[in-house]
């Protein structure tokens, strides 16, 4: 970045630090922090969709929906979460390539599936060999980001269903006996209700998720574990910038930056509990 460090054996103190805690792998350390949180934020209105779409599901009197949503929230909270991660990974590549495989190569008979390879034509690989790098990055971030969402979104409508049918009955049969419809009861008294009850269940499932994002780097996105390893580890004479094993530094590093995430998201929470429980009755009487 500056001029100086053309040759970084020849400088020292400062400028050393300067030239270091600047060069193209540091920025790429920066630019992964941007990474998780995109995740967190983009990632988060889908795992709320998907929670209200299977609290629903299981309130339903419909009972294939009833059984879809029951099976949804038992089969992935059932699973360890870094053996779905990977499971979904392969499942949805080899899935997108197969429906891209018998659309853009219909001529190809040949099985993909022979032995233990999964073979494509050239045109359905996702994405293509011949595609950008930030195609490929964009792509694995993509397929991060449905796992995240599918495993959360589990945990999610098991918090919420169960803050759902935590609303006091008997207020949503006062509405009903004041005429409103479903729509009306739904919308007005047990949706806004039910807020209080969902939050602790929702601020823990946020922290949980705070906490997973180092699985990123299972999955083979570049975050920011990534490069704390890679930074940190033992540089010889052979590299720019050598120096010893500062792996410590570089995971206190990221320990401050999530405690940093996780007193940010209380202060968060607090404030989104004292905003939803006002009106409403409580143990210590009305907020």
């Amino acid at each position: 970045m500056f001029e100086f460090c053309a040759d970084p054996k020849n400088i020292e103190g400062l400028q050393w630090w300067s030239c270091y805690l600047s060069s193209g792998k540091h920025m790429g350390f920066y630019l992964s922090f941007v990474t998780v949180l995109a995740l967190l934020f983009v990632t988060t209105p889908f795992i709320l969709l998907l929670g209200f779409s299977g609290a629903l599901a299981r309130r339903t009197k419909f009972p294939p929906v009833r059984w879809l949503g029951i099976a949804y929230t038992s089969i992935v909270r059932g699973v360890p979460d870094i053996i779905f991660f990977l499971f979904a990974l392969i499942a949805m590549d080899q899935g997108i390539e197969y429906l891209r495989h018998i659309t853009l190569c219909p001529e190809v008979t040949a099985p993909v599936r022979q032995g233990n390879d999964f073979i494509v034509c050239a045109k359905a690989k996702m994405p293509l060999s011949t595609a950008p790098p930030w195609a490929h990055k964009a792509y694995a971030f993509f397929q991060a980001s449905v796992a995240f969402a599918v495993v959360f979104g589990a945990f999610a409508a098991n918090t919420l269903y169960g803050a759902l049918a935590a609303v006091p009955a008997a207020q949503l049969e006062t509405a009903a006996a004041f005429g409103m419809s479903p729509r009306q009861i739904f919308r007005r008294i047990h949706l806004p209700q039910m807020w209080v009850y969902a939050l602790p269940g929702l601020s823990n499932l946020w922290m949980i998720f705070i906490k997973a994002t180092p699985l990123l780097f299972l999955l083979g996105i570049q975050d920011i574990v990534y490069w704390a390893r890679e930074l940190g580890g033992t540089k010889t004479a052979i590299f720019s910038y050598p120096h010893a094993d500062w792996r410590l530094g570089y995971f206190a590093f990221l320990l401050v930056f999530y405690l940093f995430m996780t007193w940010i998201s209380e202060k968060a929470f607090a404030a989104l509990t004292v905003k939803v429980s006002k009106g409403q009755a409580t143990v210590g009487g009305t907020v």
